[in-house]
Order: structure tokens, then C-alpha cells, then sequence
């Protein structure tokens, strides 16, 4: 390891797993470790083995597998203030997880002392002993001073003394821990940089939390001071605001300090990994997230646009590409002229050279979303509106009338039938279908109608519809606007319909979706 390199220490699969909606099988936490692994991180900590089963379990299932560059560890605490080393129940399940690394915390912060009821004495002699222990059991040791900068600010002379102990005891890496994350990055300069003057030549770490919402800037400012480990869980996950984000804390180390913690191809691979941990843990990817959320490099201002259509330096602080995201151009009613051409580009449409063509497709979008209609969440409906305004997109179909009907006998489940009449040409055609709601019905008929005229309709179904009020003050008369997602064996793509009646805004936004499938089956032909 070099001297400017740092350390990650991932503890998704044990701090992680403290935030709510959480909650990963042992199974999962084996493929989120693998997954580190593979990506090359130094340190990965599994769980807590005196505290479940299921920890337990999972480094039953690690044991079988082989780590190519992580080595894994067991979390727990020191011994109990009543136990011998061997004869502690929490040290005892440390050492059968059978982990080449052991992390115990200790509390150093006297408030918590006067909490548990033990004297100060005993206490360091709790965190000597276990790491003695643990260490003539062959383990590399992390200790985590836990509370260590309010400790620190309230009785530094203890707080320090029981990092002397630590290290008197044989602990390997001491990480200094802002457990309640209220502590400031100045503040933990100062206090970084007294500690290493007593303890120069040690192996520091950082461990924080997020509540003042500056876990990843407190650990950077911590690497500043000299530490050398980073605790963090992906994606932020943890306890009431969460831990310090590892995916921005590699992203900055690395990009912007030159402080090497990963191969080059695996900061390539942050938006994925952070993505694949979402999708575990069952929570939505956060668009805003940086460096890999899907807004992180997404422009909507028609200036900005026409900036980074020049130089993209002029509105993005890195390339997307760096850590695996990608430039997004939104188009809204904040749009310009060069959001549309941008868009038209993208999405493989030619708007011709009469910049006219795009000044009023920007005057119909902010129309449009004058009503409440929304593009930047619909680019079905967007590539609709683009090729109609270049007079070349041919209607496939004309609605001539549509009825719905709801119906709810005794205690059955409630159905719904729909009837439509549309035209092809010089055809019309009648039909009718059932659903379970008004929406399936109506999507049903109006695709049993247009089969007959283009096959390919069967290909797509809708995967996903959204209703949101746009005027609460309207009460039941308020308008809505419809999301619908729609897929083929290619690709998912979305639509949208507003009115103040739900199933015309959704027949709106189904109408769309069908002529999007449709527009782009002809263009594959062409």
C-alpha cells in the first residue's frame, strides 16, 4: 500500500443494515460481499454473529467461499464487565465466524459509562483485555472508538487515554467514530490532527455518521488529517440519517484528491454497484444520489444545454462516463432551442434545418406543461410530439368513441368493461373487453381492436400506471396526470396523459404509448 493510498471498509451488510427498510437474508448479504470483492474493496464486514442468527448463518456460507482481494470481518463488542475473555459469550461468537479480521467497539465517551453503570477503570480494562485476546487468537484487530468526538469534546484526557489503551493492547487500526454525526469537518481536523500528535506513526481511521448531512464530507476531511481506513456503507444506508456514502467518498478520493482506494475499472463501475445494492435492498435508486444518480448529470435549462453541447466542462464537474453514469438532457417548460435539437438527436429524430420547426415545439412543450403536462418523466409522449412536429408522423388509428363501464356485484371483486369504435383508414372497427380496473379494460379493447391492423401490438403490455392530483384546491374536480410504462422485448418507455377526468388522461397517455410502439416498429422496417 502506498503512502497516499486509503482503505475502504465497507459496512453495508452490518450498519447498513440499521437503516429502516433494510433488511437483507444471509443469502443476499453473500452476494452484496462477493459483489465488494469483486470490485476491490479492502475490508468487508458481514455482521454481528453474537447478535442473530442469520449473521451467524451468513459466515457460515462465507466460509465456503473465497475472497480474491477483501479480507472479512466480524463485528461485536468487548467483553461483557462481568465475563473473563474466555469465557464472554460475545467474544466467543467473534472467534466462530472464523473471519481473518475482528472489529470490537468500545465506549469512550463517559456519558455512556454512567448509562451502563461501570467505572471508568473498568472500562479500559474491558477494551485492553478483548483486544489482547483477540489478538493471541491470531486476529487482525479494528478497534472502533465509538463516540469518539463527543467523547473527545467533553473529556478529551479520557478519550485519548483509551486509544492509548488500544494500541497499548495490540489493536491494529484505531477508527475514531462520530456515532451521533453532529461533529463538523473543522472540527474533526482539530481533533484529528491533536490525536496523531500523540499517536504519530498509527494506524487512525474514521468512522461517521450522517445526521448534520456531512458523513462524506467529515471523512474526507478526515483523510486530510492523515487517517488511513474509511468506514462507509453504499448508498449511505444506516442508522436515522445514515452513514458516510461510500460511493461519493471513492468518487472524491479518487477524482478529486488523488488518493488511490480503487482500480480505475471498478470507479467505473460505481453507478452499477450502487444500483445492484438498491435493487437488494428493495429501496428505489435516489435520482439526486451523486456521482450516480440518474439527475447527477441530467440538464434542463435550455442555457445550460446549449453550454454543454459545446463543452460539457461548463455544467458538469466530471465525465459521467468516469464512474459509469451517463449526460442526461431533460425537456420541460424550462426548455430551449437547444434542449429540443439536442433530444431530436438522441432519439434519432431530424427536425430538418428550419430552426423554426424547434422554437415551436418549445412553445407547445410549455403549453403543455402549462396544462400539467411533465416530459422530463415521458419520453414516449416526447418522441411522439417530436416527429409530429416534423409533419412526417402518420396517425395509425382515430378514436370515434369509447365507453367505460364499473361494476360492483355484492361482495365480488369489481369489473370493468370497456367498448371503443376506431377508425383505420377507411375502417372502423368495434369491440369491447373486460378488465380489472377501467384502465385495463380500456388498454385491452383498444389493443384487441388495432391487432387486426398491426400485429406487433401484441409484443407490448404496460407495466406500470401512476396517478397524481395536480390541484389539490379542486378537491374531487381537480386535474390528474397519468404515467404509464410500457414495454416490448426491447425496451420500457413512458407516456403521459392529463385531464380532469382520469380515463381520459389515461386514455391520453395509453393512446401515446401505442403510436410510440408503433412509430418506432415502422423505423426498425425502414
Amino acid at each position: 500500500m502506498d503512502a497516499g493510498d486509503v482503505l475502504l471498509y465497507d459496512t453495508t451488510l452490518r450498519d447498513g443494515t440499521q437503516g429502516e427498510q433494510i433488511n437483507f437474508s444471509a443469502e443476499e448479504k453473500l452476494r452484496i460481499a462477493q459483489r465488494l470483492d469483486d470490485v476491490g474493496f479492502h475490508y468487508i464486514e458481514g455482521g454481528w454473529p453474537g447478535s442473530n442468527p442469520k449473521d451467524i448463518r451468513f459466515f457460515e456460507l462465507a466460509g465456503d467461499v473465497t475472497f480474491k482481494h477483501a479480507r472479512l470481518t466480524a463485528f461485536g463488542s468487548t467483553r461483557r464487565p462481568d465475563k473473563r475473555v474466555e469465557t464472554c459469550p460475545n467474544l466467543t461468537a467473534l472467534l466462530m465466524a472464523e473471519t481473518p479480521v475482528v472489529t470490537i467497539f468500545g465506549k469512550t465517551w463517559d456519558l455512556h459509562l454512567d448509562i451502563l453503570k461501570i467505572s471508568v477503570d473498568d472500562n479500559l480494562a474491558m477494551i485492553h483485555d478483548s483486544i489482547e485476546y483477540l489478538k493471541k487468537k491470531g486476529k487482525e484487530v479494528i478497534y472502533d472508538a465509538e463516540h469518539f468526538f463527543d467523547g473527545y469534546k467533553h473529556h478529551p484526557k479520557y478519550a485519548c487515554k483509551v486509544i492509548e489503551v488500544a494500541l497499548a493492547a495490540g489493536a491494529d487500526t484505531v477508527v475514531l467514530c462520530d456515532t451521533n454525526g453532529g461533529t463538523l469537518p473543522h472540527e474533526v481536523t482539530a481533533i484529528i490532527g491533536e490525536v496523531s500528535a500523540l499517536f504519530p506513526s498509527r494506524n487512525l481511521g474514521i468512522h461517521a455518521h450522517n445526521d448534520g448531512g456531512l458523513g462524506v464530507a467529515n471523512t474526507l476531511a478526515a483523510v486530510l488529517a492523515g487517517v488511513k481506513m474509511v468506514h462507509g456503507t453504499i448508498n449511505g444506508y444506516g442508522e436515522r440519517c445514515g452513514n458516510a456514502d461510500l460511493i461519493s467518498v471513492i468518487a472524491n478520493l479518487q477524482l478529486k484528491m488523488n488518493r488511490s482506494c480503487l482500480p480505475e475499472a471498478s470507479i467505473r463501475q460505481l453507478t452499477n454497484l450502487s444500483h445492484y445494492i438498491s435493487d437488494i435492498a428493495n429501496i428505489p435508486p435516489l435520482n439526486s444520489r451523486p456521482f450516480v444518480g440518474r439527475s447527477a448529470f441530467a440538464h434542463k435549462g435550455g442555457v445550460h444545454v446549449a453550454a454543454i453541447s459545446k463543452n460539457p466542462a461548463a455544467y458538469e464537474h466530471i465525465l459521467p462516463e468516469w464512474v459509469g453514469n451517463t449526460q442526461r438532457v431533460l425537456v420541460s417548460e424550462l426548455a430551449g432551442k437547444s434542449n429540443i435539437e439536442y433530444k431530436a438527436r438522441e432519439m434519432g429524430i431530424d427536425l430538418g434545418h428550419d430552426s423554426t420547426i424547434s422554437r415551436k415545439i418549445v412553445q407547445e412543450i410549455k403549453r403543455m406543461e402549462a396544462q400539467g403536462y411533465q416530459f422530463e418523466a415521458a419520453e414516449g409522449s416526447l418522441s411522439v410530439l417530436l416527429k409530429k412536429a416534423t409533419g412526417k408522423f402518420k396517425e395509425p388509428f382515430r378514436l370515434e368513441s369509447f365507453q367505460v363501464i364499473n361494476a360492483k356485484i355484492k361482495e365480488n371483486p369489481p369489473v370493468s368493461q370497456a367498448t371503443i369504435k376506431i377508425s383505420v383508414g377507411d375502417e372502423e372497427e368495434l369491440t369491447a373487453a373486460e378488465g380489472n380496473g377501467p384502465v385495463n379494460a380500456l388498454d385491452n379493447a383498444l389493443r384487441k381492436a388495432l391487432t387486426k391492423f398491426y400485429p406487433r401490438i401484441r409484443e407490448m403490455h404496460l407495466v406500470d400506471f401512476k396517478v397524481r392530483i395536480l390541484e389539490g384546491s379542486e378537491g374531487t374536480a381537480a386535474k390528474v396526470r397519468v404515467l404509464l410504462d410500457s414495454r416490448d422485448e426491447d425496451e420500457i418507455w413512458s407516456t403521459v396523459g392529463v385531464s380532469a377526468n382520469i380515463i381520459e388522461a389515461s386514455w391520453n397517455a395509453l393512446v401515446d404509448s401505442i403510436q410510440y410502439k408503433l412509430s418506432k416498429d415502422e423505423m426498425k422496417v425502414r
